[in-house]
């Protein structure tokens, strides 16, 4: 079968260039694959095969019209939860990211229209309650690394959004696992699988408080599930468990989704929070275009600041999709059982595709057809886009939105940071260092 795409010509059904270094080396320079993904394509060019553990047989993409390809392809063609293997250990089986075919269509079907646009607005109250109880805690006038705070502030956003209010000690608890679970660490994702592995350092914490993890979700789901008021509870469990009806889903299911939900919904969050306030923290301009957007209640810039966020820093590198049949693409004949992963910040930062990239310009997300769709995918596309997207934007706007209205951003240095090696998310390495000055003002 032929995917249509754009790229290198070649023999018809030849395999993609690639390096010829052993799996165990090639695995080792995916855990710090920022600069790696950059050279790769600049040596083999828009489609490069590797040999990457657990996969093996992986093929980075780099052109936007063959992923506008695979996510145009029938579903049937991919499996990304197949791609997604690492993730199974920690977000589980049932999990919209681990599952193919019809039970991630039933998944999808059951939780989409919770994030909806008109959905998540219901929390926009929550959202800015949260975030300006924790941002008057942040040091004023001295440097301090905002990552770990933002994170803070993203997992108690997420945990009330997807859980409910903090009535209940167990849910404090339950933050402080998530908290200390290395989620997005690739070497722990990738050694998890491992029984030996699973008996020592690292590895055996992680699995430890996966365990502790799934208690303790059973118990609060197994309560939520006999709560008389369910059906008036606002909070993504319970509207869950209305829509899905009474004993749909299993407490193995409930747990699975309900760690997915907070995992992807605070690590990703945290990340492009931290990297905006980089960014803003740098470049004056945009950040008091920003602040007197935060000041009139005027939410568009604002999110043109964080998508240009996410287009500067996606807070996922790959999109990893397996084929389940043998396919052309641009020349190249892939095999069946290879995954595709289409290299997201590259894509992101070439200047064929956005006009003077390396700049933070949040400006060109409000010129119409700056930016095309196509080239900007920080989450995802097609079938597998990320269920969460509208409530990730909403959450990173409103946190900018009180934090602008009342602060002022300088960085402690002028040298930008670099993404930390090691995680699945992209954060800065330094934890996104600023200085807030007080400015008198507040948030409407």
């Amino acid at each position: 079968m032929t995917m249509t795409g754009i790229g290198a010509h070649a023999p018809r059904g030849a395999p993609p260039p690639g390096p010829r270094l052993p799996w165990p080396v090639q695995t080792a320079l995916y855990t710090r694959r920022d600069r790696w993904a950059r050279r790769l394509r600049a040596k083999y060019g828009d489609v490069v095969a590797l040999d990457i553990w657990p996969w093996r047989a992986v093929v980075f993409l780099y052109d936007p019209a063959h992923v506008q390809a695979m996510t145009g392809s029938p579903p049937s063609r991919f499996h990304g939860g197949e791609g997604n293997l690492p993730l199974k250990p920690v977000m589980g089986e049932h999990s919209l990211l681990s599952v193919d075919g019809d039970e991630h269509r039933r998944a999808r079907a059951l939780l989409s229209p919770l994030f909806t646009k008109p959905a998540v607005r219901g929390y926009r109250d929550a959202v800015r309650e949260l975030a300006e109880h924790e941002i008057a805690t942040w040091p004023v006038g001295s440097p301090f690394p905002s990552y770990p705070r933002v994170r803070r502030l993203a997992l108690r956003v997420i945990s009330r959004v997807v859980l409910g209010a903090d009535d209940d000690p167990r849910l404090t608890r339950l933050r402080e696992l998530f908290d200390v679970l290395p989620a997005v660490d690739i070497p722990v994702l990738l050694g998890l699988p491992s029984p030996v592995l699973r008996r020592w350092g690292r590895w055996r914490r992680a699995a430890l408080t996966l365990a502790r993890l799934a208690a303790l979700v059973h118990a609060i789901t197994a309560d939520r599930r006999a709560d008389p008021r369910l059906a008036e509870r606002t909070d993504l469990l319970s509207r869950l468990l209305v829509a899905a009806g009474p004993g749909a889903l299993s407490p193995q299911e409930l747990r699975d989704h309900v760690v997915t939900l907070v995992i992807a919904g605070y690590e990703t969050t945290a990340s492009t929070l931290a990297w905006a306030l980089h960014e803003l923290a740098r470049h004056p301009a945009a950040a008091r275009a920003a602040a007197l957007a935060a000041a009139s209640g005027d939410t568009d810039p604002l999110e043109a600041v964080v998508k240009e966020t996410l287009r500067r820093h996606p807070p996922i590198s790959e999109l990893p999709w397996t084929l389940t049949e043998d396919v052309e693409l641009a020349g190249y004949r892939l095999p069946g059982g290879a995954t595709l992963m289409p290299v997201i910040g590259v894509v992101h930062n070439d200047p064929a595709h956005h006009r003077d990239p390396s700049a933070f310009r949040p400006e060109r997300f409000l010129e119409q057809g700056a930016v095309p769709a196509h080239t900007w995918m920080p989450f995802g596309n097609g079938v597998r886009r990320c269920v969460g997207a509208n409530l990730a934007v909403l959450e990173a706007v409103e946190v900018l939105r009180v934090l602008l209205a009342r602060h002022a951003l300088t960085a402690d240095r002028r040298r930008p940071e670099r993404p930390a090696s090691r995680l699945v998310t992209s954060a800065p390495a330094r934890g996104a260092r600023i200085v807030l000055t007080p400015t008198g003002g507040g948030a409407r």
